[in-house]
């Protein structure tokens, strides 16, 4: 039998499920060396921004290349769909790199990101933004979806919710940093309740883009994000709490709030 686009999709789909459970139990064993979790023996290293920038970058040119191959790539609605997918990695692979770049330019590291953990990252999204896009470009059937712009708007909510929180989240964490004196305990809006509320923000997101997707493609994605997040959210609140001891407020959880 002939090896089709259809075969790829669906073997990259089942990849993407497959490697969701193996992430988490991975996740239980190794911390992602970057960020305060940072140590040797990873190989070389580069500059967190240009880190941040190739390794989101796959969302960005393989969708524009993808898009308009698909047999849906005239249907507004497609584009009304990827549209946030978009949005959400515009940002991180543009914007949060370059706010980084300029919050940090005096005093930048050219050493603190791994570049066999970029290369990871990069590889991955290679992966899921052939799966979102293709998906929406060409498998996703729009006609007779009489749900569509019932779902797509209670997803897109649901999206935008979270990214404010990702965003807001993530601007409180440079900007301690920029202050300079090493790690602070972070403090207002969702960090009152977790130790990760950038995390949470982005699982909120995945769950709005799921929903709004109503596709096991965007379940999977969700399912991922889950997989990954979660145990490093762990990771990070319990570097809080040994790192800061009793002055650490202890009803925080890590990434959910009232649940863990």
């Amino acid at each position: 039998m002939a090896f089709s686009d259809e075969s790829l999709f669906n073997i990259s789909l089942q990849s993407l499920f497959i490697m969701s459970p193996l992430t988490f139990i991975s996740c239980q064993f190794l911390t992602a060396p970057y960020g305060k979790h940072h140590r040797k023996g990873w190989g070389p290293s580069i500059s967190p921004p240009l880190a941040w920038f190739l390794m989101e970058s796959p969302t960005l040119w393989l969708t524009f290349l993808i898009f308009p191959l698909g047999q849906n790539y005239h249907n507004p609605k497609a584009h009304f769909l990827i549209s946030p997918y978009l949005f959400h990695y515009f940002h991180r692979t543009v914007i949060y790199p370059l706010r980084q770049f300029l919050k940090f330019r005096r005093r930048i590291s050219h050493s603190g990101f791994p570049a066999s953990i970029a290369m990871m990252a990069f590889g991955f999204n290679l992966l899921n933004a052939y799966l979102q896009s293709r998906w929406v470009s060409h498998y996703a059937e729009f006609e007779g979806d009489e749900w569509f712009w019932w779902r797509f708007s209670g997803g897109l909510v649901v999206f935008v919710s979270g990214m404010a929180m990702n965003v807001r989240s993530d601007m409180v964490l440079l900007g301690l940093k920029s202050e300079g004196g090493g790690y602070k305990i972070p403090r207002g809006g969702l960090f009152e309740w977790v130790s990760c509320p950038n995390y949470f923000g982005e699982i909120v997101e995945w769950a709005g883009w799921a929903l709004m997707s109503g596709s096991r493609v965007g379940f999977a994605f969700f399912v991922y994000t889950c997989a990954n997040l979660v145990p490093r959210a762990g990771d990070n609140h319990r570097w809080y709490l040994e790192k800061f001891g009793e002055d650490y407020p202890k009803d925080r959880k890590a990434v959910i709030p009232f649940v863990y």
